[in-house]
């Protein structure tokens, strides 16, 4: 019988490969593996305890209907940052402004954190996979002060770590410190993430696309070009790709670094600069599309090379296997 390997054995084990690592980082992972699984525990009961199912009945920052669990996600995850010590600031896609911390021992932290705490909320009443989203850079302000603005507003390439969490048949963290991208999956039995995808890589192509089609009318025609190309039989593999399309970004994505493919939101008339969020999905999500071989863009630029200007930031994303997401570009003028 192999070896479990945990999460926590795994991050000691990899320290000395992550010049940046300190007993501070590693603690801040850990923060992260806990409240992922207590917002694990509250995602698998939100069918039997009616005060975390449903919406919310207030609309957050983005102009979305913020469902229960959204807060309650959120309320974990920034409680978890605050009691760690490890981060003197998060930034939250369901908060206005980013939030300080203002204890001396957050002061005197070295990094921040900036998060999507439950992507594909919608998806909840529905019982669909959901997941959470998470970046972590060094802060650029002097250690004993406040968080300031200038600590967010850094371009994915500053990233120290990236990753997310996939709240499906099983809850999986699936992370990346530039050295690779691993994945543990949650044993209930124990309580622990267990390392079940090591060393992960995302298939150079594939034959699945995931795109809203439902805005292909309002999409240019080089959006509407690609997809014809993946609906014939003169692609890569001579018949259709499948079109799979959750509408949760995280299990999407996660299907392509499995099983290889594309996933497409581009702009549209209605929203000329796209919808996602740059720092809370689109960055960290090219940060380990990278590091597993694959590709990110707006279609035209490279993700993780945009210096973002607001918190709250949109941007369109093409991201996935390398060969596919080039294609789909070559359709752009």
């Amino acid at each position: 019988m192999s070896k479990v390997i945990t999460l926590n054995d795994f991050i000691i084990k990899n320290q000395a490969d992550f010049e940046m690592a300190t007993g501070e980082f590693s603690r801040l992972l850990g923060d992260i593996s806990v409240a992922s699984k207590i917002v694990s525990r509250d995602v698998r009961k939100a069918g039997l305890v009616d005060h975390i199912l449903g919406a919310q009945g207030e609309v957050n920052v983005q102009g979305e209907d913020q469902q229960k669990l959204d807060v309650v996600a959120d309320e974990q995850f920034i409680a978890a940052f605050k009691n760690g010590g490890e981060v003197c600031g998060i930034g939250s896609e369901e908060n206005e402004s980013f939030v300080a911390f203002e204890d001396e021992t957050s002061k005197n932290a070295s990094y921040v954190v900036l998060f999507d705490p439950l992507d594909g909320s919608s998806n909840i009443d529905v019982n669909v996979s959901i997941g959470t989203i998470f970046s972590i850079y060094k802060r650029v302000s002097p250690k004993g002060t406040k968080a300031v603005l200038e600590d967010f507003l850094q371009p994915g390439t500053a990233q120290i770590a990236a990753g997310y969490v996939l709240y499906g048949s099983s809850t999986m963290l699936v992370y990346s410190t530039g050295n690779g991208v691993n994945g543990f999956t949650l044993d209930p039995s124990i309580g622990e993430f267990c390392l079940s995808h090591p060393n992960m890589k995302m298939p150079e192509k594939g034959r699945l696309y995931a795109m809203n089609e439902g805005n292909i009318h309002i999409c240019e025609p080089g959006i509407k070009k690609y997809i014809a190309y993946c609906q014939s039989s003169e692609n890569d593999y001579g018949s259709p790709y499948s079109g799979r399309y959750i509408g949760s970004l995280v299990a999407d994505f996660h299907r392509n670094m499995i099983k290889g493919g594309i996933y497409i939101y581009p702009n549209t008339e209605n929203a000329p600069k796209g919808r996602l969020r740059l720092l809370y999905e689109c960055n960290p999500l090219a940060f380990i599309a990278e590091q597993a071989g694959g590709l990110a863009t707006t279609g035209r630029q490279r993700i993780l090379e945009i210096k973002p200007t607001e918190l709250h930031e949109r941007a369109s994303l093409f991201i996935g296997s390398k060969s596919m997401v080039e294609k789909a570009m070559s359709y752009l003028d």
